[in-house]
């Protein structure tokens, strides 16, 4: 009787990578609208604070489970200084309330309603929590961050990115 030896992490990673099925390169094969989609994030991200950016594609990336945006987030977030208690808070901002700052989990319950839109909609309560702490342009480009987030994770997701192999 053969008893299957455990493969470590690495070579499981390793593994899923080499028995993924080629997909298509997004940047590629439709330039266009790859480079518009950088310009809508572009945009969207200017005169926000870089660590609430980090923050909402933390939590958006988690919700859709997109490991390859969460590692390239999480990476850029402590680039950027981000401490490991808040990163690992992040999931779970509503119960750890006091690792963030009120404007940040304003964003983070519209990063989640508009993330999960499906299930209820945005309800008025959170749009207007977050209008609380966003001037208009503010909200409208958090608004447009969340939207361009949830686009990078379906992209990721659809054409099978693997979590650290060719992030920047």
């Amino acid at each position: 009787m053969t008893i299957p030896v455990p493969a470590d992490d690495a070579t499981e990673a390793t593994a899923a990578t080499e028995l993924r099925t080629p997909r298509v390169d997004f940047a590629k094969a439709a330039p266009k609208a790859f480079r518009a989609l950088i310009g809508l994030d572009a945009a969207a991200r200017e005169g926000l604070d870089p660590a609430l950016v980090e923050l909402v594609q933390i939590r958006s990336s988690q919700l859709n489970k997109c490991a390859y945006c969460l590692h390239m987030h999480t990476t850029d977030a402590r680039k950027a200084g981000e401490s490991e208690e808040r990163l690992h808070m992040v999931a779970v901002w509503e119960e750890a309330a006091h690792f963030f700052t009120e404007r940040e989990r304003a964003a983070l319950a519209l990063t989640e309603a508009v993330t999960l839109v499906a299930q209820g909609g945005v309800p008025d309560a959170v749009y207007e929590r977050a209008a609380r702490h966003f001037a208009a342009d503010e909200l409208a480009r958090l608004l447009a961050l969340i939207f361009t987030i949830n686009t990078w994770n379906r992209i990721a997701i659809s054409t099978g990115k693997v979590a650290g192999t060719d992030e920047r």
